[in-house]
C-alpha cells in the first residue's frame, strides 16, 4: 500500500461541481467549482473530465482514486448513472466511472451523497466521537453502528454497519426518502422532512402562499423573535418536520440499532425540531386488542444535544451481576440506548471524508 494516497473528490450539484484533492484527510488544492450543465450531457462530461484534470495536476501530478458522490437513481457499483431529474442530460444511462477509469487509469467509486455522509461520521466525526467519550468514561459500551440522515433539498440517509457501508444489491440501501409521510398517508417522508415541507407548513399555517414564504433559515428565526413573522406558525413548521423524521428514524433504527447523525442544510434549526423527532422516536404505541401500551422500539433514544441527556446516555445502567455457580462477577448494562446528535463535520465535509476513506478502504483491499 502506497503511503498518503491522493484521492480526487466531487461534491455534484445540480448548478455547480466542486472538485477536491485530498491526501491525509486533507485538501492539497483549492477547491475547483465548475458549472455542471446538467441539461448538456457532453458540456457536463466535458466538466468532470476537466475538473478532475485540473486537480489532478494542482495536487502534484499522481493521484490514487477517485471517490465522489452522484445523484441518484443509479447503478453505483458499476458507476452508471441513470435518469437524474436535476441532471436531465443523463437520462438513459451513462457509464461515467468506466469513462473516468478509462481516462485517469485509476479505480474510480461513486456512491450516493448519504450514503457517504454516513460513512464520513461513522469513520471521522460522531461514531468515534461518542466512543471516545464512552471510553472516557470507563464504560464498556461501544457502537459499531450508525443511521446519517441529511435533512435539506431532500431526505436522505445511509446506514454503516460493524464498520461496513450497507449499498443494497440494487444500490438502493436507505431510501429512507420514500417511506410513508405519517401525516399525509399519500405522500412520501420527503415530502414532510425537506425545505420546501417547512415552506409548505408555514404557508398553510399562515394563509400565505408559498412563493411569498421565507426560507427555512429566516422561518427559525421568526420562531425565535429574531425576525417579524408569526413565531407559533414558525414552530409548527419544524415540529412537523421533527414528527415526521422521527416517524422514519424510528422505523429505520428500529433495523439498524445504531447512532443516529443529521446533517444538511436544515440543521441550523435542529432546536426547533430535534426534540419533537426524539420525542416521536420514543413514543408509545398502543395494541389493537387489549389497549396494551409498548414502546415503539426497544431502544431508548436520546438527545446528544441536550447536555443532561447526552451525559445520562454516556453514564449508562452499568451493574454487576454474579456468574451463576462462581464468585466472578461481569459487567451487565439493560438500557438499551441509542442516540440522535448533529454532524459536527457539516455534511459536505462528512461526504467528502467518507469518500476519501471508502477509497482508502478499498485501496487497502486491493
Amino acid at each position: 500500500m502506497m503511503n498518503s494516497p491522493t484521492i480526487l473528490t466531487l461534491d455534484a450539484g445540480g448548478t455547480d461541481f466542486e472538485f477536491h484533492a485530498v491526501r491525509d484527510q486533507q485538501d492539497v488544492a483549492a477547491p475547483l467549482i465548475l458549472p455542471s450543465h446538467g441539461d448538456d450531457l457532453s458540456a457536463c462530461l466535458k466538466n468532470i473530465l476537466d475538473g478532475f484534470r485540473r486537480q489532478k495536476e494542482a495536487a502534484g501530478g499522481e493521484i490514487h482514486a477517485i471517490s465522489f458522490a452522484f445523484p441518484g437513481p443509479s447503478d453505483y457499483a458499476n458507476g452508471i448513472i441513470g435518469d437524474l431529474w436535476n441532471l436531465p442530460g443523463f437520462r438513459g444511462g451513462v457509464a461515467l466511472g468506466p469513462m473516468l477509469e478509462d481516462f485517469f487509469n485509476v479505480p474510480v467509486f461513486i456512491n450516493n451523497d448519504g450514503d457517504l455522509f454516513a460513512y464520513g461520521e461513522a469513520m471521522c466525526g460522531v461514531l468515534p466521537e461518542i466512543n471516545s467519550e464512552l471510553a472516557a468514561s470507563g464504560s464498556q459500551k461501544r457502537f459499531r453502528n450508525l443511521l446519517g440522515l441529511t435533512f435539506g433539498t431532500g431526505f436522505g440517509a445511509g446506514i454503516v454497519t460493524d464498520g461496513r457501508l450497507l449499498l443494497g444489491d440494487n444500490s438502493a440501501a436507505a431510501e429512507i426518502r420514500c417511506l410513508r409521510n405519517k401525516l399525509d398517508r399519500d405522500s412520501c417522508a420527503e415530502e414532510g422532512v425537506s425545505i420546501r415541507a417547512v415552506r409548505r407548513a408555514y404557508a398553510e399555517k399562515t394563509g400565505r402562499a408559498i412563493e411569498s414564504v421565507p426560507e427555512p433559515r429566516d422561518i427559525a428565526a421568526i420562531a425565535e423573535g429574531a425576525l417579524p413573522g408569526d413565531p407559533d406558525a414558525a414552530k409548527y413548521a419544524f415540529e412537523r418536520l421533527g414528527e415526521v423524521a422521527g416517524d422514519a428514524a424510528a422505523n429505520a433504527v428500529t433495523l439498524v440499532d445504531g447512532l443516529v447523525v443529521i446533517g444538511g442544510g436544515l440543521t441550523g434549526a435542529w432546536k426547533h425540531f430535534l426534540p419533537t423527532m426524539v420525542a416521536e422516536m420514543n413514543r408509545e404505541l398502543v395494541g389493537v386488542t387489549g389497549g396494551d401500551v409498548f414502546p415503539r422500539t426497544y431502544l431508548t433514544v436520546f438527545n446528544l444535544e441536550n447536555p443532561k441527556e447526552r451525559a445520562e446516555f454516556i453514564r449508562g445502567q452499568a451493574v454487576m451481576v454474579q456468574v451463576p455457580g462462581s464468585a466472578r462477577s461481569v459487567p451487565y448494562d439493560p438500557k438499551k440506548r441509542v442516540g440522535v446528535a448533529i454532524s459536527r463535520l457539516g455534511a459536505g465535509r462528512a461526504v467528502s471524508l467518507g469518500a476519501y476513506s471508502l477509497a482508502i478502504d478499498r485501496l487497502k483491499a486491493k
